[in-house]
């Protein structure tokens, strides 16, 4: 039977290149016996660069591929993330009650052989009033403080604190490109790529090319975006929309500058509520990338960009947007026959809690420990791949459909529709039911299937207010004296941790300075921090 010998990675941006760097590296592509890693993209298609968050595995890939982090921080142009911050979300502007939630990305705290905090936090015997992100866990004080996640003397991509990263995703592509040609042997041949020719079989034979003609492999890696020529155009693999549950199909998105070069830069995604959607408000090193992602159902592209500009104010004036299109959904077959979909060409869920580019991480690892020696026998490698992307996207449209079902909103028609029973799916209305009886477990998660954690789910469960009734159950929770103890112990580090972490933006310019002088000695700051 034939060895692998070659993969195609169809495209660049960010699916191309992180899945190139990351076969490479797991396969050994500098090996001239190994399986060889080849990119083609075009330089006639443009890059996004609006600003991109993701989720804190992007730590463990960055550092599986070899990147080192001060590299990578300057050449994205990168900031830390370390959660989101929910605004308007729960209640519409101005009515009573709190305004806003934080998902943190650090777990609830919990020591060894001490109570589970949420059921102590649902009884009461957290301090009044106190969200439960503030309760558990000392990383809503640290960002309110504006602090980084790590110090200057961290290892690459650890710290005390659990974090992400935010960047220009064109930057990061660049990035990534110069890292894997230069260390980990991808090849990579500038072309367009036309069309495809399919073999006997109805497998990819060969990809042919405007300036190369054709060029051959035994995988195809699709990582032409919403275009996806090669899975959805010449595989013909159908997509499955889910507009039925998540309605935002539009953005309309910016660059905006800082106002001074020493704006601090919030450490967390911000996400405020609209009438018909959310903005997205995420700080990079020299501006900031939003963008207002809305239902064309509720609301039309004029009025959109009316209420996109109403939220920049001052800061977007005489500044164009850019107007983007897409669709929830997924193609049930990312992978059929010699032809895999890895990024936006495989599906998309709309941008709320940054899947996408862990979307991207995680169908590279599954195709990397999945993908077979042998050239002919991919069919169970691909049956076992597309079952377990799917239900990562259900799982996925379920957690997001929760921040929107949970809203107390009813001021457009767009909440309004968000909380009707016939667009929330089964499988998260029996969730619910579930949870109003007790607090999510982790026995409620499959964990090889899902992308968020259980304390993911507690997060946004209780910042939208949602209510768990434990109190037939209060005798079962005799360790409450433990448990207060436990919260003004979480209080207590997080003041002695304001002393011990940085301030974010003197973090990344510090970082980013070291990896300037380790290139160029004589470089300064204004050089070392990119826009």
């Amino acid at each position: 039977m034939p060895r692998l010998k070659k993969v195609l990675v169809v495209g660049g941006g960010t699916a191309g290149w992180l899945a190139a760097c990351y076969l490479a590296k797991a396969m050994n592509a500098v090996h001239p016996d190994s399986v060889q890693v080849h990119l083609v993209e075009s330089d006639h298609i443009g890059l996004l660069g609006v600003g991109e968050a993701t989720f804190p595995s992007i730590r463990g890939t960055l550092s599986a591929i070899g990147l080192d982090e001060r590299r990578f921080l300057v050449g994205a142009t990168a900031t830390y993330k370390q959660g989101i911050h929910y605004r308007h979300w729960v209640r519409p502007p101005g009515t009573p009650g709190s305004d806003h939630f934080f998902h943190p990305f650090s777990q609830p705290s919990q020591r060894p052989g001490g109570p589970e905090l949420l059921p102590y936090w649902l009884l009461g015997a957290a301090p009044a009033g106190m969200p439960f992100a503030d309760a558990v866990t000392m990383q809503s004080t640290l960002v309110d403080h504006g602090r980084g996640p790590k110090r200057v003397t961290d290892p690459d991509y650890q710290g005390p604190m659990n974090h992400a990263f935010h960047f220009d995703a064109a930057c990061f592509a660049k990035v990534l490109a110069e890292h894997g040609q230069e260390t980990l042997g991808v090849k990579r041949h500038v072309a367009t790529v036309e069309c495809a020719e399919l073999d006997e079989y109805g497998a990819i034979a060969s990809v042919v090319t405007k300036e190369l003609g054709k060029l051959t492999a035994d995988l195809y890696v699709d990582c032409t975006g919403l275009r996806s020529i090669l899975i959805g155009g010449v595989m013909q693999s159908s997509f499955r929309s889910r507009r039925d549950v998540l309605f935002a199909d539009r953005a309309v998105a910016m660059q905006v500058p800082y106002a001074k070069p020493d704006t601090p830069i919030p450490p967390y995604t911000i996400s405020t509520a609209q009438e018909a959607g959310w903005i997205w408000d995420i700080g990079l090193q020299k501006r900031r990338g939003v963008g207002y992602v809305y239902s064309s159902r509720h609301t039309d592209d004029e009025r959109a960009e009316e209420v996109f500009r109403r939220y920049l104010g001052p800061a977007g004036a005489g500044l164009k947007a850019m107007h983007i299109k897409f669709e929830t959904g997924y193609r049930p077959e990312h992978w059929r026959k010699n032809c895999v979909a890895v990024g936006l060409a495989g599906g998309f869920v709309e941008p709320l809690e940054s899947t996408g580019i862990a979307l991207i991480e995680l169908a590279t690892y599954l195709l990397t420990h999945l993908l077979p020696g042998d050239a002919d026998d991919m069919e169970s490698a691909a049956r076992h791949f597309n079952e377990m992307m799917v239900a990562r996207y259900d799982r996925i449209i379920d957690f997001i459909k929760m921040h929107y079902c949970l809203s107390q909103r009813r001021d457009s028609q767009f909440w309004i529709d968000n909380a009707d029973d016939a667009s929330i799916p089964q499988t998260l209305q029996e969730k619910l039911a579930k949870w109003k009886q007790r607090p999510p477990h982790r026995l409620d998660f499959v964990g090889d299937l899902e992308m968020f954690m259980t304390a993911s789910w507690q997060y946004v469960l209780y910042g939208m207010e949602f209510r768990t009734d434990l109190e037939p159950m209060r005798s079962a929770y005799p360790q409450v004296e433990a448990a207060r103890r436990e919260f003004a112990m979480i209080r207590q580090a997080a003041v002695r941790a304001l002393d011990d972490l940085p301030d974010h933006r003197a973090l990344v310019e510090q970082l980013c300075r070291e990896h300037m002088q380790r290139i160029r000695p004589d470089a300064d700051l204004a050089a070392s921090v990119g826009g």
